[in-house]
């Protein structure tokens, strides 16, 4: 079906699957779902038998079967999936992704492809709910934690952090083959990366488990959980970084003014004039930093500079009321301390605030 209108591949990638990804493709077939992908993620010759029937399926069908030779992860697969559609279904609106575990059925596939077509410029994401009795407990509270820290960090409100069935436009297919990420830990890239680009509909779908305990995955709990968070982490930190050099930087202007000024006839006090000139400076490459590199905002610089100027302004005014009535206080605590505590929470919140309302 190469080329037809408004056509809208599904892309599963496949690693040591079994009998619930033969009865997926069945279904397809009975549904008449005939544009698949399956990315055989360097199975093994253990698996060469399945795929044989996989191969015949797709053959009937129309599908196509593509592989690795060694497994390169989730991310890896799915990307080798973006191109092949980007390639041969130039007319395709987008693709819809699925995983081959038997978690999502047929009848969510077809929801979530239909909210695409719909919505042909949004990342459609197939939502489950982990309130249920058959959901393993480790499931819902790593989605759970996960959502909390990423609509932290980058602003993205989403109720299922981790499902695989989402529903992806064409343009951002083609920016996400250059996106990081090689294995689960790409799901979550994918979601930091609609941040001021892309909107995000949710589609409710069945949550399926074949136990709570017993249910199969090759999500490995230690090193693609350390994957994640390190994504979710890498924002963070570059904000940290931009801070602390930002202070470095306003330690080091001061220092050198202070050389150059001191002695000179000055209308205010060398050292007044050194701390000014020195925090315009670091200010100025903080806000450059974290315009361009931590938030990469899309939005105006100049109204960007203006709001954060303001933010500047009412945070150095805070820390000074916060610090001053908390020494008077508590009194016993030295100033250095109540300071260290006031500017945490104040720069906490004012990552909120810039990535919230300035960037």
């Amino acid at each position: 079906m190469t080329g037809m209108t408004s056509v809208i591949p599904v892309i599963i990638p496949s690693y040591e699957p079994d009998e619930r990804l033969i009865s997926l493709l069945e279904d397809f077939r009975s549904q008449g779902i005939r544009d698949v992908i399956i990315v055989n993620d360097g199975s093994g010759d253990r698996y060469d038998e399945i795929f044989g029937r996989v191969r015949a399926i797709l053959d009937e069908t129309g599908g196509t079967l593509l592989s690795h030779d060694v497994n390169r992860g989730k991310g890896r697969a799915l990307k080798t999936g973006f191109s092949y559609v980007l390639k041969h279904y130039p007319s395709a609106v987008g693709v819809v992704t699925a995983d081959s575990d038997g978690q999502h059925s047929t009848e969510c596939i077809l929801s979530v492809m239909k909210k695409l077509r719909e919505k042909p410029d949004s990342l459609v994401l197939g939502v489950r709910t982990f309130d249920q009795e058959d959901v393993p407990w480790k499931s819902a509270f790593g989605n759970k934690l996960t959502m909390k820290i990423l609509g932290y960090v980058s602003g993205v409100s989403v109720s299922d952090t981790q499902t695989g069935l989402r529903g992806i436009p064409r343009s951002f297919m083609r920016e996400l083959l250059h996106v990081p990420g090689e294995r689960f830990e790409f799901e979550t890239q994918m979601l930091l990366e609609t941040a001021g680009k892309y909107e995000i509909e949710e589609v409710p779908i069945r949550t399926i488990y074949d136990s709570k305990e017993n249910h199969q995955t090759h999500f490995n709990p230690l090193k693609d959980s350390v994957r994640i968070y390190r994504i979710l982490g890498a924002k963070f930190f570059k904000y940290i970084f931009a801070s602390l050099s930002s202070c470095a930087i306003d330690l080091v202007l001061f220092a050198l003014f202070c050389r150059l000024l001191r002695g000179r006839d000055l209308p205010l006090h060398y050292v007044a004039v050194s701390t000014v000139l020195a925090r315009i400076l670091s200010a100025a490459y903080n806000f450059t930093v974290n315009y361009k590199v931590v938030f990469r905002s899309r939005q105006s610089a100049a109204g960007s500079a203006a709001k954060y100027v303001l933010l500047a302004l009412v945070q150095m005014s805070l820390s000074a009321l916060l610090v001053t009535g908390g020494t008077l206080i508590l009194p016993a605590v030295p100033e250095v301390g109540v300071k260290a505590a006031v500017d945490t929470v104040l720069f906490l919140i004012s990552y909120y605030v810039q990535r919230r309302f300035i960037f």
